[in-house]
């Protein structure tokens, strides 16, 4: 098959990009410290998080499966009622090098939240290189299975719990699902897939058209892979706990929600893997939105393709929820 040029941008979507690439170089390891201070500069103040007191902000530590320092989980819980809630466990993006538990991907989980009275619990892993696989995936795993552990504490409802993650957090996401499932900690009530990165191998014919363009090209790609996994990039061995595109059965995870920019590197990797929970008996929605960058909507909210994304992955929530009794308002995200 030959590969053909990259579809065109969303008109609404071209300019803005242009000024976010302007700032946002490429991901290098020489460029990982400029990316985390930036993410780290945009981070959500424990005011915004709270949305007004629509949420509780408490941190807690969370021991690691390693025996490490403990993981920081932040909960924000839902302050409308006092008993147990559904919750998000969100696990943050940043190319599995970059991000933190307020990162900007947080706003979008705490208006769907808000929206359907859930509360919001999100992971503080550890970062690659320096904390190269099976850690991340391992501190997820970890801060989900102390949220069952401690629910009634956290005044969440073991049973209702959506793993959530945008980018490095939806492959986290997923990976943690496996590993749920394998290990019977829990099997998630859903888990939503927001663009998500998948397949450590690059090489699907999104990762050809997008070698280097858009925000999260496929330069920046193999880099936050490098830094996960070193030489076993690519390679036989790499655990699907950390891959999930290398997962071989996909049987048994819960309902997913999957959506992608079509104009972006991990485009094929994303409908592969919804395709495939399809065939495995899974029930999978996806979306894939015409003429949109890698997390187009944090990046540019107020474009109508944007306004679309949120508006499926909180239908899609309300409607998960709604299969096992849902208490909660019915404002609309805003």
């Amino acid at each position: 098959m030959t590969t053909g040029s990259p579809p065109p941008f969303d008109a609404r979507l071209a300019d803005p990009l242009r000024a976010v690439l302007a700032d946002l170089p490429p991901l290098t390891f020489e460029t990982i410290p400029h990316r985390r201070a930036r993410t780290a500069a945009t981070g959500m103040s424990d005011d915004e998080i709270s949305r007004g007191g629509a949420f509780e902000v408490r941190w807690h530590d969370v021991p690691a499966a390693s025996g490490d320092a403990p993981i920081r989980l932040l909960v924000c819980r839902n302050t409308a009622a006092a008993g147990p809630r559904p919750a998000i466990f969100n696990i943050h993006g940043g190319g599995m090098v970059a991000g933190d538990a307020r990162c900007s991907d947080l706003d979008g989980e705490l208006r769907r939240a808000a929206a359907l009275g859930m509360s919001v619990l999100a992971v503080e892993y550890r970062l690659a290189p320096e904390h190269p696989d099976p850690v991340p995936v391992e501190d997820c795993h970890a801060a989900l299975r102390w949220i069952v552990e401690h629910a009634d504490q956290l005044r969440v409802d073991p049973r209702r719990v959506v793993v959530s993650g945008n980018s490095a957090g939806g492959g986290l996401a997923a990976g943690v699902s496996l590993l749920a499932r394998d290990r019977g900690t829990l099997r998630p009530l859903g888990q939503m897939l927001q663009c998500p990165m998948l397949d450590d191998r690059c090489d699907t014919e999104s990762a050809r058209q997008m070698e280097s363009v858009g925000l999260w090209d496929t330069r920046s790609n193999r880099t936050g892979w490098q830094a996960l996994l070193g030489q076993r990039r690519g390679g036989a061995e790499v655990s699907p706990y950390s891959a999930p595109a290398r997962a071989t059965d996909l049987r048994g995870l819960p309902p997913t929600f999957v959506d992608v920019g079509a104009v972006e590197s991990l485009r094929d990797e994303a409908i592969s893997f919804a395709m495939r929970l399809c065939q495995a008996g899974v029930a999978a929605e996806l979306h894939v939105w015409a003429g949109a960058f890698h997390s187009f909507d944090q990046w540019v909210p107020e474009a109508e393709v944007s306004r679309a994304a949120q508006a499926a992955r909180l239908s899609w929530l309300r409607r998960l929820l709604d299969q096992t009794g849902r208490a909660g308002c019915e404002e609309d995200a805003r």
